[in-house]
């Protein structure tokens, strides 16, 4: 009864009245969930972010397990608040290029607006790009091939001997996927995936950025040491003696084990532009030239 009294209501009003029902009902809910975000003590609303393939869910994985009760207010997506809050974001954005499977460069402009203006926290996660670019090889040919997502490299080779024969197998296409030519994406709308110079010159960009900058490889040596940088931000006073925080499920530098067994991939490293070369010395990476 009560809807259809609604009903009827709604069908005596005329369009312009419709539409201005339905506006106001929009701004009421929109207000509403305003209200309800949370925002405990001190907190500021937290963005975690990474470039594909580095480790963003590693990360993640850690906070919900060790940092309690601010946990329950994270969120696989990127918003934005005009206070701060005590929710935690998370995604793939760009500073400069149009990427498939990124937020638009303007995403990244406006979470460092709020970062500046002090409603804001901003943790960036990076990884050896020539780790991240294996990687995100295997990722996207798989969903190229297969029309599947895959969490890794570990989930299709069990070895570097399996994935450098496969490289050595496939060069030219992961050559394609690399320089980021449209070709190797045949068949899917959109744009393309940042090539690997593009990739380096994002990630260096992001390191500019105001915030925490966090590399997966330091994980692998001192997991403890480096989630208490995570956790003077998201938690402070967090009892550090109650948290185990487990290594990442990769080893440092596999690149490295590809390179000792395919000449392909050694040619590539070899015949990478000198800019990119350069990016990558100063990200702190060992020597792979």
């Amino acid at each position: 009864m009560q809807i259809g009294r609604r009903f009827r209501r709604l069908a005596s009003k005329s369009p312009r009245e419709l539409i201005h029902a339905v506006r106001v009902s929009a701004r009421y809910r929109a207000m509403v969930w305003r209200l309800r975000i949370p925002r405990i003590g001190n907190d500021r609303t937290a963005y975690i972010l990474g470039l594909f393939g580095t480790g963003r869910w590693y990360i993640i994985e850690q906070i919900s397990q060790n940092i309690g009760e601010r946990a329950k207010y994270f969120k696989d997506e990127i918003r934005f608040h005009p206070r701060p809050t005590s929710m935690i974001y998370s995604g793939h954005v760009t500073r400069k290029y149009i990427s498939r499977g990124f937020e638009q460069p303007v995403t990244m402009t406006r979470i460092l607006e709020a970062v500046g203006l002090g409603f804001a926290d901003l943790v960036f996660v990076y990884r050896h790009p020539l780790d991240s670019l294996l990687t995100n090889w295997v990722f996207w040919r798989t969903i190229v091939r297969e029309g599947r997502m895959v969490a890794g490299v570990t989930q299709m080779y069990r070895h570097a001997e399996e994935l450098s024969a496969e490289l050595e197998r496939n060069f030219e296409e992961f050559k394609a996927f690399a320089q980021g030519d449209p070709r190797f994406y045949a068949g899917m709308s959109g744009p393309r995936f940042l090539s690997f110079a593009e990739f380096v010159e994002e990630t260096e960009l992001h390191l500019q950025s105001p915030g925490l900058m966090l590399r997966l490889e330091d994980f692998m040596f001192d997991p403890l040491k480096e989630f208490s940088r995570v956790a003077e931000i998201l938690s402070p006073g967090l009892d550090m003696s109650r948290v185990r925080v487990a290594r990442p499920r990769t080893e440092p530098y596999g690149y490295l084990a590809v390179r000792e067994r395919s000449s392909q991939f050694r040619k590539f490293i070899a015949a990478l532009d000198v800019e990119s070369r350069r990016r990558i010395e100063r990200l702190g990476c060992p020597e792979c030239f």
